[in-house]
């Protein structure tokens, strides 16, 4: 090997270095990733096993019922209220992440402020809050029949509004942070380098500052979609029974039927459909962009 391709001394070292710089830091995540493997993949792997496993013998047989009528029937309930959440989501958490992110520093931390505290009150709380608010002898229903604007009180709740209202209520928050954080790094001299190049104020919103948006967006999408997908407490108490989730459905065949083999099968496809929609979604806007708000 001649000198003029050899690699040179300092290159050498600076490899030897930064192997040895992988291997400490290998080490260092080596802990982090054992207790991942531990309390998040092993229970996951242990789910499947008992989904294919029927006695001592294998079989899909817990696969096969999940195509009976009545859990196609949770399953189009669970993505239907899911979606609908997410849209409303959506439309009420754009504008107001737009708002903040618009604001001053103390106002907008002052608005953070309000967003946030839902998250910090416990859910059984806030559910039970809107079923005193949403029953037939709520406080809705009689300030609307005082007013003289309904004659008998409105069914707002153990349905599939009062659910949707509750569920928006605490995944709110869930999509108005990622869009704030991505809204707050956006630029504004993009939109002043838009306006004067004859862009009107909608045209630089809709050309520039959407798009620029979108990280923001599909991270909220994401989070709400998946976290509704396995919501239990709230279509529990504000369905009051009549809005059937697969979630539910997991919950009874272990309370009721101490039937693991479904439940994990219900368990598998659902974590199944969330990956999916997780791909999915990162396929369309990248990956980068959704992790890293790119």
């Amino acid at each position: 090997m001649t000198a003029a391709t050899s690699p040179a001394p300092n290159e050498a070292a600076l490899r030897a270095a930064g192997r040895r710089e992988s291997l400490t830091l290998g080490a260092l995540a080596a802990p982090g990733l054992a207790l991942i493997g531990i309390v998040a993949l092993a229970p996951i792997a242990w789910l499947f096993w008992l989904s294919v496993r029927k006695g001592d013998a294998y079989t899909l047989e817990h696969y096969v019922r999940l195509l009976h009528p009545n859990y196609m029937l949770s399953l189009q309930t669970t993505f239907e209220l899911s979606v609908l959440v997410t849209v409303i989501c959506v439309l009420l958490g754009y504008p107001l992440a737009y708002l903040i992110a618009q604001a001053r520093e103390r106002t907008a931390s002052i608005l953070l402020l309000f967003v946030l505290f839902p998250v910090w009150t416990s859910l059984l709380v806030r559910c039970y809050a809107w079923l005193v608010l949403l029953q037939r002898r709520g406080l809705i229903n009689t300030w609307l029949t005082d007013i003289g604007l309904i004659d008998a009180p409105l069914r707002l709740v153990h349905n599939f509004t009062g659910t949707t209202i509750g569920m928006v209520h605490i995944m709110l928050p869930f999509m108005v942070l990622p869009l704030y954080a991505t809204m707050r790094a956006i630029p504004r001299d993009y939109l002043r380098a838009a306006a004067n190049l004859g862009a009107t104020p909608s045209q630089a919103f809709r050309d520039v500052y959407v798009p620029l948006s979108m990280p923001g967006l599909a991270a909220g999408i994401i989070i709400v979609f998946i976290l509704c997908l396995g919501f239990y407490v709230t279509p529990a108490l504000l369905g009051g029974g009549r809005v059937m989730m697969w979630s539910m459905q997991i919950e009874r065949h272990v309370t009721y039927h101490a039937d693991w083999g479904a439940a994990s099968a219900l368990g598998v496809v659902l974590l199944a459909m969330a990956l999916a929609i997780f791909w999915a979604v990162g396929r369309v806007i990248g990956f980068d962009r959704i992790l890293g708000g790119r």
